[in-house]
């Protein structure tokens, strides 16, 4: 049967042959009494976990067969990972879940208790702090270990009743850690307290959905939601067409698009804004079921209750990825500080990436030895055990408000996908004795055992449900696909720039109005407009400082932002006037800053991380580009993570840095699709600029990133010293909304007679290009200086007006000749059929060395000077 590969087919007779072959029980046991005598479910929540798993396995099958006539476009399965459908049903319906791409018994089975409706929906307190029942009827102060592949690593029970002081294991690859002890110091090594050794099933975790006779009645919307993805269906509920994902709003189910681990620090973020947003105890904060947060525009309900927790899966090969050691850390780092982050990691192990083995008993090993996170362990194949330990697991991280690791072993069925032919790198010994282990043959063998069913009885659901899913399968084929380009940017990035500049005079009426005295005292009875003429770092601190005020909900964090300040001094004293709950010190790690961004802000947060220097972000810059701005654009705006990101770029930093320092590259920014880049250059425009930002990521959802150069944080003066011609007041309130600054609106400066040439630029390249223009004007040479403020989206039609006025462009560009931001203008001037002249000054192709050697690379406003020179002899 087994021709080198396990093909749908093969998988197909393989349960068929299996379910004939189970000999029937001797009497047949009450659906509603337990499947085994002291097992946590009952044969009809067994039976549960068998239609979900077995509409997951149809849905595979339906995929390849779409495929094999060219209208099916997904064929990464679940197949051999059904098992985590008894992880769902360990689960609430309401805990946030970010799945990886074999889920599909997961997704099905959530569905199926969203489909029943209020009876399975969780309990409305967390789990009681005393010691809940391991087994039926029994109750154990500690983890106990029950049948094959699952252990808990505490101090666990022996016998039933009896309490043993040493681990204990039950069979192949099970244990529980019990090295986390104690309420802040997981790490000690201690004896675990009472309160953290709860185990066996959540008292309050929900009920398996009830299904109907042939059991495919509450899997059918999930059923189709999987198809319409395989198809590109525009009708499919969360991507629209535009990835298969499993995502759905109303099952709090976040989508993930590229779950090679990406999405866990996202997790980790996620964690730390529920357990904040928890602990808010301030009047109107808690709505229902959701916490809702702020009085700023765009606050919107959390739709996840106070004590949900965070789920998220991904395979044994991410384990290794630089996401996954970010996000484990993290996690791992904050609970050491005694700080709560209440996630369950799910490694669903089949010891594959796609060709590549985990070695034996590596995956076990990493996890284990993961800090402050405790670690479960479960055989996929084994439904009441996964249940049991999952319910364990969900519970401990419920109630303590702590990271867990559940670590499933699975199998991988019918190859990666589609295309992967396993004969090359698996012999069919193993390729059988992953069949033996195939977890829907095994849930149906439990049933048979037990006498809840025959195995012909469940070969009648199997064809049942296959008949089915094959017809909504060809329902999904005549379903509308997205037919433009328009269609398919849609849902990317809203711009509403009339409801922002709505929201910013909102912000100026609240600052001027009933918040006017807490203003005040924010600012230690001296609000930022009395103090006189600032630099752009002070401008960017009193603006920070308005936006934490006027968002109850935002946050300010990042390396050295709290105690310190920020290494230039721009969130100076933020702490002290908000509290270190919402200005705080995060890890060295920059994937991890963004993903607690990203985590945050889907979270009901307005985030705004720093990162420390612009070539840092290069090491974390796919939690932006494959998190970040990905989540409208495959969730049609049901998911949004509004975030705003401070970095501290650019050069010409003088005596210091070097190339880590003084990063001049942008080019990683401006190529993700939808994302808000903007660089101010002085202190009048910073503030415009950053309130512009929070206002568009609170309305809009906006991912923006705010990059500020660092040699003009402190400049002062623009032609001699002394002039303070760089310096700018800060506008009062009732100002903000005269000198609000759209997103993709740039800034002109007249010199002279402003007729004879224009210069384009941006950040260090404005002050030079002033510089080089006060030159010129004694030369008799009028310009205008564009500061284009946004470099996406670009101000195209600002730089064709000013363009066209002179016939003589000049671009500036600071970061480099290939790949720098001088293409886009020239680009976007030669699309709108500009027949002027055209020239650039832009860095040259390097990495910025140490010192003097700098001014070689590097644009000067002498080279600016001669470039517009030589344009204005042609």
């Amino acid at each position: 049967m087994l021709g080198g590969v396990t093909t749908p087919q093969d998988l197909d007779d393989r349960f068929r042959e299996t379910l004939a072959a189970l000999p029937a029980a001797e009497r047949r046991r009450d659906p509603a009494d337990p499947i085994t005598d002291d097992a946590p479910l009952t044969g009809a929540q067994v039976l549960d976990l068998f239609d979900a798993q077995v509409t997951s396995r149809q849905l595979d099958l339906a995929g390849r067969w779409l495929r094999s006539f060219g209208e099916g476009f997904y064929t990464i399965g679940s197949a051999g990972h059904e098992g985590n459908a008894a992880v769902a049903a360990a689960l609430r319906p309401t805990d946030p879940a970010l799945l990886h791409y074999r889920s599909g018994a997961f997704y099905c089975l959530r569905a199926a208790q969203s489909a029943a409706g209020p009876a399975s929906t969780s309990a409305p307190g967390p789990v009681a702090d005393a010691p809940v029942t391991g087994g039926r009827g029994s109750t154990a102060d500690a983890p106990v270990t029950g049948g094959r592949g699952s252990t808990v690593d505490a101090a666990a029970t022996g016998d039933r009743g009896s309490t043993v002081d040493a681990p204990v294991t039950g069979g192949r690859g099970s244990t529980v850690d019990a090295a986390e002890a104690g309420d802040r110091e997981p790490s000690t090594g201690s004896a675990p307290t009472a309160a953290e050794t709860t185990t066996g099933p959540d008292p309050s975790a929900p009920e398996l959905a009830p299904t109907s006779v042939g059991g495919f009645a509450v899997y059918a919307d999930a059923a189709r939601d999987v198809l319409r993805g395989m198809v590109a269906s525009r009708e499919e509920p969360i991507a629209g067409g535009r990835h298969k994902v499993f995502g759905r709003a109303d099952l709090a189910i976040v989508p993930t698009t590229s779950t090679i681990a990406s999405h866990l620090p996202r997790a980790v973020g996620m964690g730390l804004a529920v357990e904040r947003l928890r602990r808010l105890d301030s009047a109107g904060r808690r709505t229902g079921a959701g916490v809702r947060v702020g009085s700023g525009a765009g606050d919107a309900p959390v739709p996840w209750p106070p004590d949900a927790i965070v789920v998220c899966s991904f395979g044994d090969a991410s384990v290794n990825h630089a996401s996954a050691t970010a996000a484990f850390n993290t996690a791992g780092w904050y609970d050491h500080a005694g700080l709560r982050i209440p996630v369950l990691f799910v490694c669903e192990d089949n010891g594959l990436g796609i060709s590549v083995r985990s070695p034996e008993g590596w995956v076990e090993a990493t996890l284990r030895a993961k800090p402050g996170i405790r670690y479960f362990s479960a055989d996929g194949a084994d439904p009441v055990r996964t249940y049991e330990v999952a319910a364990q697991a969900a519970a401990w991280v419920r109630r303590n408000r702590r990271p867990a690791v559940l670590h499933l072993r699975t199998v991988r069925l019918m190859g990666h996908a589609g295309a992967d032919a396993e004969s090359a790198y698996r012999s069919p010994a193993e390729l059988a004795e992953d069949l033996d282990r195939d977890p829907v043959a095994a849930t149906a063998r439990l049933l048979v055992d037990a006498g809840v069913a025959t195995g012909e009885e469940l070969l009648t659901r199997y064809d049942e449900t296959g008949w089915q899913v094959r017809r909504l399968a060809e329902e999904v084929l005549g379903e509308p696909k997205l037919t433009s380009a328009a269609d398919v940017v849609s849902a990317l990035a809203p711009r509403r720039p009339v409801r922002v500049a709505r929201a910013v005079a909102d912000a100026a009426a609240r600052a001027s109005g009933p918040c006017a005295g807490a203003r005040a005292e924010a600012f230690g009875g001296k609000p930022p407009e009395l103090t006189g003429p600032m630099t752009l770092a002070q401008s960017i601190n009193a603006a920070l400082a308005d936006g934490m005020l006027d968002h109850p909900q935002m946050a300010v964090f990042g390396e050295d932002v709290a105690a310190k300040g920020g290494v230039y001094g721009v969130t100076k004293g933020l702490r002290d006037r908000f509290g270190p709950a919402r200005v705080f010190d995060t890890l060295l790690d920059e994937t991890s800053v963004l993903g607690l961004g990203l985590g945050a802000g889907l979270a009901g947060m307005l985030p705004v991380p720093e990162i420390q220097y612009l070539a840092y972000l290069h090491n974390a810059e796919d939690q932006l580009r494959g998190e970040a701005a990905t989540m409208r654009f495959f969730s049609q705006g049901a998911f949004r993570n509004p975030m705003v990101v401070r970095v501290a770029g650019l050069a010409y930093q003088e005596g210091f840095g070097g190339h880590f320092h003084n990063d001049n590259s942008v080019a990683v920014l401006r190529d993700v699709p939808g994302l808000v880049v903007a660089v101010p250059a002085r202190p009048d425009d910073a503030a415009p600029m950053l309130r512009t930002c929070l206002a568009s990521a609170a309305v809009d959802g906006s991912v923006c990133v705010f990059v500020e150069p660092i040699a003009l944080y402190h400049t002062r003066d623009l032609y001699a010293d002394g002039d303070g011609e760089w310096l700018a007041g800060y506008p009062e309130p009732g100002a903000w909304v005269a000198g609000h600054v759209p997103v993709g609106r740039a800034r002109v400066y007249q010199v002279g007679s402003a007729d004879d040439l224009t210069i384009i630029t941006f950040g260090n390249g404005v002050r030079m290009s002033l510089r080089a223009a006060a030159v010129l004007a004694e030369e008799g040479v009028g310009t205008r200086v564009v500061d284009l403020r946004w470099l996406a989206p670009l101000p195209v039609a600002d730089i064709i007006r000013e363009s066209s006025a002179t016939g003589r462009v000049l671009v500036v560009d600071e970061t480099r000749r290939s790949g720098g931001v001088g293409e886009g203008v020239i680009a976007a001037l030669v699309d709108a059929g500009y027949v002027g002249a055209a020239r650039r000054v832009a860095g040259v192709d390097s990495f910025v060395p140490l010192g003097p050697a700098a001014r070689h690379v590097l644009v000067s406003t002498e080279a600016i000077t001669d470039g517009a020179r030589t344009l204005l002899a042609r």
